[in-house]
């Protein structure tokens, strides 16, 4: 792609964000919203390969869906109230509405179906930007209206997410529908607390997106996109190998990695809130999601290719990709748990 071109679409990326993050309008959020949309497609297309257009296609449809219901939603409210404000949502129908849209955006079960699908046919570049940068906008607009939106509805999205993202990760092959299963069950984990202590949700979001580039970084790296060529990781570059194997437990939320820091403190919430039942069923949840987990690092670093490698080792030819972002989301992603108290004094 034309650098030119591709540094418009990025700066139009970041802002669609901002104008969400700074509308407090709903026609501005839209067009945010909408202008994140408009600049990824292109981004998603560029390979001209079949499954590449496949899977923009059924992005912008799903995308485009979404805009409409919350569009439909904020007339409804204005009709209602009067105002457009996002702050003034008085109208129990609307805020369904507003949420259901909300949730297709970002992937939440049970309106999940368009993400491995979608995930599955993009390169890892465009994969990462579609599970991190993406999501931004959405969780701005659910972090300004959760006090608003019933919290049964709330409640729901996110054990049903968080039980969607484990039992659907278990049979995959392909690890990009993995992540998209993982992003599902992250997902909900932050959904479920948002009505409680909203402060916990962008810590939980801001985690999840250090051990997603982590994870989309290094397969970019190694090259994999499937669990049967993990097997041929360690005779390649075995910190690598090591390191992705942390990488995946952190994503789990396996202690005393980074990962275990914002399951950690949600579950504490919830306790809090006297909800010892949601809390159990969540850690239950997250049971799941640590089988296919295990699996990958098992495939990793404890099984040997039947075969001889045939493709040649990393250190012996010159890499043109950058490992800075690697580095410094890796060390990110599995060593800030010790941080917890400086985190949870800004965030108080």
């Amino acid at each position: 792609m034309n650098p030119y071109v591709l540094m418009i679409l990025l700066s139009s990326l970041g802002l669609g964000t901002t104008l969400t993050f700074a509308s407090s309008h709903w026609l501005l959020a839209w067009m945010g919203l909408e202008i994140n949309t408009l600049a990824i497609t292109p981004l998603m297309a560029q390979h001209h390969h079949p499954r590449a257009v496949e899977a923009t296609t059924k992005y912008f449809l799903t995308q485009a869906t979404a805009a409409a219901m919350i569009l439909f939603a904020s007339t409804t409210n204005a009709w209602i109230t009067g105002e457009w404000s996002i702050n003034d949502m008085s109208s129990p129908a609307a805020n369904t509405m507003f949420m259901a849209a909300l949730a297709l955006k970002i992937g939440l079960a049970p309106m999940h179906f368009w993400m491995p699908e979608v995930l599955q046919g993009l390169d890892l570049l465009t994969g990462l930007i579609l599970s991190t940068w993406q999501k931004l906008a959405p969780f701005a607009l659910i972090v300004q209206t959760a006090q608003t939106i019933d919290p049964l509805l709330l409640t729901m999205l996110g054990i049903t997410s968080t039980l969607v993202g484990g039992w659907g990760g278990l049979n995959q092959t392909q690890l990009r529908k993995i992540l998209a299963y993982s992003s599902i069950a992250h997902m909900g984990w932050m959904i479920i607390v948002v009505q409680y202590a909203p402060q916990l949700t962008l810590i939980a979001l801001g985690t999840y997106i250090v051990m997603t580039s982590a994870a989309f970084l290094t397969l970019k790296m190694s090259l994999t996109t499937k669990v049967s060529t993990l097997a041929t990781t360690w005779s390649k570059n075995p910190v690598l190998a090591s390191t992705t194997a942390l990488v995946l437990l952190s994503l789990e939320g396996f202690p005393p990695l980074t990962g275990f820091l914002p399951k950690w403190m949600i579950l504490q919430e919830l306790t809090k809130q006297d909800l010892p039942i949601i809390a159990t069923a969540m850690a239950l949840a997250a049971l799941i999601g640590l089988y296919f987990y295990l699996r990958l690092c098992y495939a990793m670093t404890l099984t040997i290719s039947p075969n001889t490698t045939n493709s040649t080792t990393p250190w012996r030819v010159q890499t043109t990709q950058t490992s800075i972002p690697l580095a410094l989301s890796t060390v990110a992603a599995l060593g800030l748990l010790p941080m917890t108290p400086t985190i949870l004094m800004l965030a108080t």
